[in-house]
This record gives C-alpha cells, structure tokens and sequence, in this order.
C-alpha cells in the first residue's frame, strides 16, 4: 500500500508491506512524531539523509528511509 505524507514543505511517498500489523494511522502519527525529533535532535548523518529524503518503506516496526544517494539511506526503530 502507498500513501504520501508532506515533511519539510515536499511530499514524500510512504509504502507499506502487507505484514504490518498495527493500525495504518497509529503507524504515521509516530512516523510523523519520530521524523520531526530526528530532524530536530538528530545525529547528522539522520540529519542528512532526512533531507534528502525521497521515500520510505515502512517494515513491521521499522521506517527504511531512502535518499537520493544510497549511501545516505537508513532504517529507523518506530518503537
């Protein structure tokens, strides 16, 4: 499944594997919440990767953030 949420003022892709279990708005609010912390607490290289960020895949409790440099991409714990 396929939604688009808006982070930093640009529409980001979101795509969902059937085998998530939990609820797909509960999913987003702590996507949202986790984004906004990182992007404002984070490490640097969360920092870059967060802008340039392109897609994100979301696996059981894990976020797969995708960058426009593959190097940059990287997964994030929900819980």
């Amino acid at each position: 499944m396929r939604m688009l949420i808006t982070f930093q003022n640009k529409l980001v892709p979101v795509y969902f594997t059937t085998e998530n279990k939990q609820p797909t708005q509960k999913v987003l609010r702590l996507l949202n919440s986790t984004l906004e912390l990182k992007i404002q607490k984070g490490k640097n290289a969360i920092q870059k990767c967060l802008n340039s960020l392109i897609s994100i895949e979301i696996k059981g409790s894990e976020a797969i953030l995708h960058s426009y440099s593959e190097n940059d991409s990287l997964a994030l714990s929900l819980y």
